[in-house]
């Protein structure tokens, strides 16, 4: 009897033993993540992003570049289509750049630290360090941690899924959520390449200047026909108190054929649109909605125009991600580009978070 109850005391440690082997605890798990994602001097990074939130489902192709101390670069192509955009930090400042449209923007921001952003992957890790309800479960070959969001839309989208491969110790997906955990954005690593460092000059914005300079160059055509600068002339002449906005109408009805208006359909407590005017300025048409109530704002729009030349403009506030482009937002206001349109929302009454989610709420539509 005795012998018996000895081998299954022995069998029962055994168990106990083989279980806690192989079984890694959460701090474990995250302190070989932190050490892995944040401590690397360098990485290279690609990724597909599928946002499924605000009408038909968009790709976009993300590729990151990090140097340690502080320097990124980030592109994001519209899968299919010549759209991208480049956000970029460097000695400088911070720049976000649209060669499409030959815009750039600099910033005085201490991005990315302020905005978590699911793509940045030191960024991943400080959101499952600072998460204190995190939760991780364990499958045959991954990690799966169940976190709040940090970025700029965790109001509409508090909850995100991180998938770590067990045996890269990597991440392999990103899922963000809103409040009822209906999917809204996925983003999937295609390759992470650890310990890759670039040099400062490749992250000079300088080269996308030259580039434009060169490009515009060789299309500029030898000889125009006297029709074309005779028209030429008339359209400066008639602008010439206000050069920009000629620009701006001139490149509005060339570029731009279908301008749409959009609407907020975010609901902010007891705020009501009470008025649309419909203005008609430098040829070009401007749409401003105002709201009134409990949190008042004002949206204004327009078609989106194109630069002749790719120029740094500085730009107030921090770059702010709104997953299908990147924007300005300060305390009072944001702004962005999107399907041909600019944006810009002003407001003394709405908090930052709630500027990005009428900003991420934006459809074309009527108000009901």
């Amino acid at each position: 009897m005795g012998n018996r109850i000895v081998k299954w005391l022995v069998l029962l440690c055994t168990i106990l033993l083989l279980s806690a082997c192989g079984t890694d605890s959460q701090e474990k798990v995250l302190k070989k993540v932190n050490g892995k994602w944040a401590e690397t001097n360098g990485y290279e990074l690609n990724a597909t992003m599928e946002i499924k939130s605000g009408g038909d489902p968009k790709k976009y192709d993300v590729t990151v570049w990090h140097t340690k101390p502080d320097f990124y670069r980030v592109e994001v192509v519209e899968s299919g289509k010549d759209v991208s955009q480049m956000i970029v930090r460097n000695a400088d400042g911070v720049f976000v750049v649209t060669p499409t449209l030959n815009k750039m923007y600099k910033f005085q921001s201490d991005w990315p630290k302020k905005n978590s952003q699911a793509y940045l992957i030191g960024a991943l890790a400080e959101d499952l360090a600072q998460d204190k309800n995190l939760v991780m479960k364990e499958e045959d070959k991954a990690y799966i941690f169940e976190a709040a969001t940090r970025n700029s839309y965790k109001n509409s989208m508090p909850h995100q899924v991180i998938t770590v491969d067990k045996k890269t110790m990597l991440p392999t997906s990103v899922v963000i959520m809103n409040d009822v955990k209906e999917e809204q954005i996925r983003i999937t690593f295609k390759n992470i390449k650890l310990g890759v460092q670039h040099a400062a000059k490749e992250y000079a914005v300088e080269q996308f200047t030259e580039k434009d300079e060169t490009k515009g160059e060789k299309a500029a055509p030898p000889e125009k026909d006297n029709k074309e600068e005779k028209d030429k002339g008339d359209k400066e002449s008639n602008n010439n108190a206000n050069g920009k906005e000629g620009k701006q109408a001139v490149s509005a009805e060339a570029e731009n054929t279908k301008f749409q208006t959009h609407y907020p359909v975010v609901s902010l407590g007891n705020t009501k649109m009470v008025d649309e005017k419909v203005m008609q300025e430098g040829g070009m048409e401007r749409v401003i909605l105002t709201f009134d109530g409990d949190k008042p704002f004002t949206v204004m729009q327009q078609p989106v125009t194109k630069e002749t030349a790719m120029l740094p403009v500085s730009s107030p506030g921090d770059p702010v991600d709104l997953g299908f482009t990147i924007g300005a937002i300060t305390d009072t206001s944001i702004s962005w580009e999107k399907d041909g349109v600019e944006f810009f929302v002003a407001s003394s009454k709405l908090s930052r978070e709630e500027m990005v989610e009428v900003a991420t709420s934006m459809t074309i539509g009527s108000m009901k």
